[in-house]
């Protein structure tokens, strides 16, 4: 955990805080994400040569930007001036708003070139620079968000951060020239002071990084406390946890159905599912969930899941997808299904490239549809999703006042009081469902058949039309990591729904990653690509969350190469991340000399902490293989994080899916029988009926997969047909129960 800490740069560090990509309130009609004017005037900087869409969308600003790396950094020293190291996503609304304010100005470039060298930098690209200068904005201001602006020394030491700062002085909020200004002028009448300033602060947030795990011992009370964490944090009228703006936040989810499996009899272990289950149907039937097209939207801004933060994320769909199977697996409830597939479908029609990687996210934002704006140059949030009850009366005829009544769509628009402080719904639906399936039959005296099948073919129809609108941006580069987090999901769909297209598509994407994001003599992995692989080498989450894919993949397709994949590339993040000292995993490799922290992710958000999922994948692993040392790198992981494990554990809801393991009884299951064969087929899909953490499932194929595993596990090596038959062999720490052909008996074993 970070301390808190404050410097007193001559009154130079001004509090601008920010939630996530909500950086600060201006007008939404604001951003071009690349202007046609300055287009037009001819600038280009160095962001052209890049790969990454963020950084090419300030291609032709007229700020002179640098990438990040030696150059600018070069520059800096030899002019001795301040960096101002600007940090977003090409999918966030305020980096495009003041991108449109300040950075398209030809005024406050003039400002900017002639003082600063200014860097650009993509945070999904390099989230180890966005990390160190996250750390530190938050540590002196309170807060933090997107855009993230941090004035450096020359050698990269942070001296004042904020985020999003308007054009002019407004909100409390100090305008971005004069921010400027007063800033080159401390620089210049006060610099010893502040280069000292620098180093003490990069001193702190080193001290702050380098402290001894905690003393304490994690035992199954740190999930109790979790739980009551969470339970205290929950809305039980709405779902969600917390007040708004209401996050996913699906690692969250994850923990609370194995919390429910550890015990499912409990009153607390039922109400730990009664939350997951009952936030699941929320988000569903709000407007985070986009009904016409599919897939989730980053956020709501209400706490009713109502009007949404409309960009979408790969790494959001990834986990959510997961969450409903869960969801499904336990209740057998058809409509978490629906959901999963919803999301998955989504994915594969409009996030997939031809050559099969999954691309990072769509924008908020989208040109706005009118006639004083043939070219589209006007945007707004929202703008492709939203509808005007004549668009939607006029397109569905005699069904629109179904779907109108389902939806909740209303003539002057349906965003509730407080959820729309910009006016930019006004008169605009956002489709929520608002009344159930058996309550729209009953109102309309219907079957709900017939409600399900006009509903259907009423989505279809303005999905075609809405098909015509122009899209949002699509940022089509590839990240390891979130392409980990999707094969993930396709490969649990493929097991859970018995669906092999799903795993078709998940081993198209692994295809994709091994052979485009790897690379066989160095055995390392790549960040991301786009068009070609990109120069900056994987972090931890993108080995972890890989990892993880790949063996839900072996798991899915009992393709050995997968697993053969997966140990490799744990092994070379054991090798570049893992703290032999402390246990866990720093998030960067420390081969980059200009990121002057290594730092470790202690909190699982948006996105889970790298350690986390790597303790886990190493359960996994030990479990395959029967290897101690591989369970003891583990526990010293998650050990690493004792300190908040005690103190807040609901802060890594992930982490304690890996200590529920680690305290647990792990199960093997070991199917032996020819992977193709019709028996083997059905004890697999009866597997794969029941919600089973903590759970590996191997096969004994008497082939490849069975010879390597056995070479490695000798219990694996004996495993064989019962009387010619499949076979499931179910066993804690491979002493294995007698061994089972009967799907009856089988599913009486797993229920144990």
């Amino acid at each position: 955990m970070i301390t808190r800490f404050r410097f007193g740069i001559l009154a130079l560090v001004w509090s601008v805080t920010a939630n996530h990509n909500d950086a600060g309130p201006t007008s939404v009609d604001a951003r071009r994400a690349e202007s046609a004017a300055t287009k037009m005037s001819g600038h280009t900087n160095r962001l052209a040569h890049e790969k990454s869409p963020y950084l090419l969308q300030h291609a032709h600003n007229p700020v002179d930007w640098y990438p990040w790396g030696e150059e600018a950094f070069a520059k800096a020293r030899r002019e001795n001036k301040p960096i101002f190291l600007s940090v977003g996503y090409s999918t966030c609304h305020w980096c495009h708003v003041m991108a449109h304010e300040s950075f398209e100005s030809e005024e406050v470039a003039a400002i900017m070139n002639r003082e600063f060298v200014n860097i650009k930098v993509d945070r999904e690209e390099r989230p180890d620079v966005d990390r160190v200068y996250m750390t530190f904005v938050q540590a002196t201001t309170g807060g933090g968000g997107w855009p993230m602006s941090v004035w450096l020394t020359p050698d990269l030491k942070p001296f004042v951060g904020g985020t999003y700062f308007p054009p002019e002085e407004r909100y409390g909020q100090p305008a971005f020239k004069k921010v400027l200004e007063r800033i080159a002028t401390a620089w210049k009448e006060d610099h010893d002071k502040i280069v000292g300033q620098g180093s003490k602060i990069v001193e702190a947030l080193r001290e702050s990084q380098s402290a001894a795990p905690g003393e304490g011992k994690i035992d199954v009370s740190v999930a109790d406390a979790a739980y009551r964490q969470i339970d205290r944090s929950h809305d039980p009228k709405e779902g969600g946890f917390g007040n708004a703006p209401k996050f996913p936040r699906p690692v969250t989810l994850n923990f609370l159905t194995r919390f429910y499996a550890r015990d499912p009899k409990t009153d607390t272990g039922k109400h730990a599912l009664d939350m997951a289950l009952f936030t699941l149907r929320k988000m569903a039937a709000g407007g985070m969930h986009d009904h016409v097209g599919g897939g989730f939207h980053r956020y709501s801004v209400d706490r009713y899941w109502h009007v949404p933060h409309f960009e979408k994320m790969l790494y959001d769909q990834a986990q959510l997808a997961v969450a409903y199977l869960d969801a499904f697996q336990i209740t057998k409830d058809k409509q978490y299904e629906s959901v999963a597939r919803d999301i998955l479908d989504y994915v594969a029609r409009d996030m997939t490239s031809k050559e099969g990687g999954f691309f990072s996210a769509e924008d908020a934002d989208s040109p706005v549809v009118g006639v004083d704006d043939p070219g589209h140059k006007k945007t707004a949030e929202g703008a492709f999703y939203i509808w005007t009850k004549k668009e939607i009366d006029d397109a569905l005829g005699e069904a629109a006042e179904i779907f109108d009544f389902h939806y909740g769509v209303q003539a002057h628009g349906n965003a509730p009081e407080g959820s729309d402080p910009h006016d930019e719904f006004r008169g605009k639906n956002i489709l929520i469902e608002r009344h159930t399936i058996a309550e729209t039959a009953r109102h309309f005296k219907k079957s709900e058949a017939e409600i399900v099948k006009v509903l259907a073919q009423s989505r279809q129809k303005l999905f075609a039309i809405r098909a015509q609108r122009p899209r949002p941006h699509l940022d089509d580069k590839i990240i390891a990591a979130w392409n980990g987090l999707m094969i993930s999901a396709f490969a649990r769909a493929a097991q859970v729904l018995d669906d092999s297209r799903y795993l078709e598509i998940a081993t198209r994407a692994a295809n994709f990653l091994r052979g485009n994001l790897y690379e066989e003599k160095s055995k390392l992995l790549y960040r991301n690509y786009r068009g070609s692989r990109s120069g900056v080498e994987g972090f931890a989450d993108d080995y972890a969350f890989v990892v993880q894919g790949l063996l839900d993949l072996y798991e899915a397709s009992f393709n050995v190469e997968w697993l053969k994949f997966a140990t490799e590339l744990q092994a070379t993040q054991d090798r570049l991340f893992f703290d032999e000292k402390n246990g866990g995993y720093f998030s960067a490799s420390g081969k980059d000399a200009s990121v002057f922290l290594r730092m470790k992710d202690d909190n699982d958000g948006a996105e889970p902490a790298a350690s986390s999922i790597a303790a886990l994948n190493l359960l996994r692993l030990s479990q395959m293989y029967d290897d101690p040392k591989m369970a003891e790198r583990a526990k010293k992981t998650i050990d690493a994080f004792a300190t908040i494990l005690l103190q807040f554990p609901s802060g890594m809801p992930q982490m304690l899916v890996a200590v529920e393991n680690s305290l647990g009884k792990p199960r093997q299951i070991v199917i032996a029988g020819k992977k193709d064969s019709s028996e083997t087929k059905a004890l697999l899909k009866e597997v794969h009926r029941h919600f089973l953490p903590n759970t590996i499932v191997i096969l004994a194929d008497a082939n490849e997969g069975q010879k390597y595993l056995g070479e490695r596990n000798e219990a694996v090596r004996a495993m064989s047909l019962v009387e010619g038959k499949p076979a499931v062999y179910v066993c804690e720490n491979f002493t294995c129960k007698a061994p089972v052909t009967d799907l009856k008996q089988l599913s009486d074993l797993l229920k144990l």
